[in-house]
């Protein structure tokens, strides 16, 4: 790390050390020539292993089968949290589109939510700190906001649509497997979305993943099943997921800058002057639609992070 952070080396942020462990394997320097480096603690000794990193000694003994007293931790780049999200108020109101317009009835909170505090790089022990917050926030909302409201006629359609999604799931006549859809989802997303970004590497995966959409049209499940189906529910969950990753895609695709966990390497500087805004995806008849949301400064204003 003395490379990367010279003066705070491996406490630096999340994304730094990402970065700095992926360059070190694609230069040639992982374990063994494999995807990762190691994470030595074995100089701490065992009762400060024990007694301050339990939970991560735990986790090694019990998913690599590796005593980190002993033996250094492979370690790799990979998700933590996901920086965007629902956008929404102070108060969890979810946002319909750029300008601010609310989707009656429809509150977000917590990580799945975007009430725009942490930029683009969240600090350390804030998450927990945002779901309490703003979970507090929207249900006093809700509960000032229901009461007015009118019971409202629902339509079945909703419903009926989701249920014929299931059957033809269930039907089996479908010859894609999720799994592979996965799985090939899940490489493509780390080879052309995840630490490292550039705009061919980009537009290949937008490519790919379209493709892997149409694919999965033709997808089915195997276990016909109507209780805890887990293959059932992890098919819906793929759609969602390939829906989502185009959009990680197209965002990165449009916004020409580094920031936080967001690096393109062909364009490594920040850029406050065209891209100090949120960027919002909307779905269109004509497919996704890129929106764009001043940030609004108030007390601090946005600072060149060092080492």
């Amino acid at each position: 790390m003395e490379r990367y952070a010279p003066t705070i080396k491996d406490l630096a942020a999340r994304d730094v050390v990402s970065r700095a462990i992926l360059t070190e394997v694609r230069e040639g320097r992982g374990i063994h020539g494999r995807d990762y480096v190691h994470l030595d603690l074995t100089h701490l000794g065992e009762r400060l292993i024990q007694d301050k990193l339990w939970e991560i000694s735990s986790f090694a003994r019990i998913y690599l089968g590796i005593d980190p007293v002993r033996q250094p931790i492979p370690v790799s780049p990979t998700c933590h949290y996901a920086m965007g999200g629902i956008p929404t108020d102070v108060d969890g109101r979810v946002a319909g589109d750029e300008t601010g317009t609310t989707i009656q009835g429809l509150y977000s909170a917590g990580e799945c939510a975007c009430v725009s505090v942490h930029g683009a790089n969240r600090l350390g022990c804030n998450s927990l700190l945002d779901l309490l917050v703003f979970g507090r926030r929207s249900g006093m909302a809700m509960r000032e906001d229901i009461q007015p409201v009118e019971w409202p006629p629902v339509s079945d359609d909703p419903l009926n649509r989701a249920s014929e999604g299931i059957k033809a799931l269930l039907e089996g006549r479908r010859k894609e497997k999720s799994e592979i859809l996965r799985r090939e989802m899940q490489r493509l997303m780390m080879h052309h979305g995840s630490v490292f970004r550039e705009e061919k590497g980009l537009k290949e995966g937008i490519e790919k993943i379209r493709i892997l959409r149409e694919r999965y049209q033709n997808a089915g499940v195997h276990h016909q099943g109507k209780t805890f189906n887990y293959e059932l529910v992890e098919t819906i969950e793929l759609g969602h997921q390939l829906d989502l990753a185009e959009v990680i895609l197209l965002s990165a695709l449009h916004r020409r800058e580094s920031r936080g966990g967001h690096f393109r390497e062909d364009y490594p500087q920040r850029d406050d002057q065209h891209h100090l805004k949120h960027t919002f995806v909307l779905k269109t008849a004509k497919g996704l639609e890129i929106r764009e949301k001043p940030v609004r400064i108030t007390r601090f204003q946005p600072q060149v992070r060092v080492y």
